[in-house]
């Protein structure tokens, strides 16, 4: 148990890892306050970011990161060695991608990294995790740094999950709508309640739990989301086989206060850093515990989920009369959803690779993820303009919801086309509107038109007898 005190007033606070989680996380601490020290193994990425140069795309970040490292409170550095001796609080931000042949969690920089904070430390300090991991990693952690803290310096580690949004990690940095403190004794706690002290005085509620439990949060709610996503496809199959429309189907559902509205949206289905990998690993780690419906449950979550992007494959091909070579296909969307620049396991950038795989000429325009595809997947074309994409087309795939792409005028684009074919995979676009407009469109969960041959609809009369309509 560590008894001693930190100096008076806000403790300093190292941030390791400057990626998404933790450029966004120093960044935020700098905001509330508090002198910040952001570390990486890259130097490249240090300086860009000590020049509030940010190399992802995340709303008001660049601008945040600029303002303190201009006021001082925040700075990037290599040197783990000197950001441990002048912090008190290490905050370890690093990634957990998944293994490669594995479905597990690949934790060798969490490990890397609390390992350099705990031989580095020269006075008492906290060691918070924030990185995403397996269920009992913090206890691993816990007897390794056992070993490498120098004598006379006590220090503990907690977790401190992150539940950032891409597109909207600043706000939820700043006001989340928890805070988790995972393995805490008085004294670690009375120091993150310090650390967290202005958005628990807003209101944001406390969740002190022990270790597993805190690891067990973040993964747990991904988990959830993404079988929130996978249901909804799955009752789509049975909207289009039956005839109904997904899309109210999901506005009546949402009005139910136990089920809500929000990730109820039929379509391509998840991607980006988190979810397909955090479900995997879960996957993994539930059967290696034995926890087998867990395993099994989500293994058909993950299923459902992959197969939304052949789907979306067989749907292009059919509309192009069986097959896609020597076709123009545009394709509107790269990123894994919209706000962001990641095309990190993203539906709209795998669907559009199969596509020029199967000898299809594909163009893809988005707002953001340009830069971020073409390194991913350098032999698709990529346009500048919705325009661009859509000039001469044979197919139009809308694979990502960006505003722009459901303001977009349909009157205008159908000009542009070579045929008025449109696969709105995100079920984006006022279908109507578009329809009206002389496209063909094909949503995923909605039907096209009427059923031939279904039974008109019995109405009463005023007579009071049941005829047909």
């Amino acid at each position: 148990m560590i008894t001693s005190e930190l100096p008076a007033g806000a403790p300093r606070i190292s941030v390791v890892g400057t990626g998404y989680l933790g450029a966004t996380h120093a960044a935020a601490m700098a905001e509330m306050g508090f002198e910040v020290i952001g570390v990486d193994n890259d130097p490249a990425k240090a300086k860009a970011l000590s020049e509030g140069r940010v190399p992802f795309f995340e709303p008001g970040l660049p601008e945040l990161i600029l303002k303190h490292v201009q006021s001082g409170r925040l700075r990037f550095t290599t040197d783990i060695a000197e950001a441990t001796a002048l912090s008190h609080v290490h905050f370890i931000c690093v990634g957990t991608p998944q293994q490669r042949g594995s479905n597990a969690a690949n934790l060798a920089y969490v490990q890397e990294a609390t390992r350099q904070v705990a031989k580095n430390l020269t006075h008492d300090g906290l060691i918070v995790g924030k990185s995403t991991v397996p269920v009992g990693t913090g206890q691993a952690l816990r007897e390794m740094i056992l070993e490498l803290v120098p004598a006379g310096i006590s220090t503990e580690i907690v977790w401190n999950p992150e539940f950032l949004r891409e597109g909207k990690a600043v706000a939820d940095t700043l006001t989340p709508d928890r805070i988790v403190l995972g393995g805490t004794s008085d004294w670690s706690e009375a120091i993150m309640r310090d650390v967290y002290a202005i958005p628990i005085a807003t209101g944001t509620p406390v969740i002190v739990c022990d270790l597993p439990t805190a690891e067990l949060v973040k993964v747990s709610a991904n988990a959830f989301l993404a079988t929130k996503i996978s249901f909804i496809n799955a009752i789509a199959e049975v909207c289009e086989a039956a005839g109904a429309d997904v899309n109210t189907l999901a506005d009546a559902l949402g009005h139910d206060v136990r089920i809500g509205r929000q990730f109820l949206n039929a379509g391509l289905g998840f991607g980006g850093g988190c979810l397909p990998k955090d479900i995997r690993a879960l996957i993994h780690r539930s059967s290696e515990l034995g926890a087998m419906k867990a395993a099994s449950l989500l293994q058909q979550v993950d299923e459902i989920n992959m197969s939304q992007r052949q789907r979306v494959i067989d749907m292009a091909i059919e509309a192009c009369g069986g097959s896609v070579l020597n076709r123009r296909i545009g394709v509107l969307g790269a990123a894994f959803k919209p706000l962001t620049d990641d095309v990190r396991d993203s539906p709209a950038l795998n669907v559009a690779a199969a596509l020029h795989l199967r000898g299809a000429q594909v163009v893809v325009f988005d707002p953001e993820a340009k830069e971020t595809a073409q390194k991913m997947f350098p032999t698709l074309i990529y346009a500048d303009s919705i325009e661009e994409a859509a000039t001469n087309s044979d197919a139009l795939l809308v694979l990502t919801e960006w505003e722009e792409f459901s303001a977009s005028d349909p009157s205008a684009l159908i000009e542009l086309v070579a045929s008025p074919v449109i696969i709105d995979a995100r079920n984006c676009l006022d279908a109507h509107a578009w329809r009206s407009a002389g496209w063909q469109l094909t949503g995923l969960g909605t039907s096209p038109a009427p059923l031939l041959g279904y039974p008109a609809p019995l109405v009463f009369r005023n007579s009071g007898s049941l005829v047909g309509a």
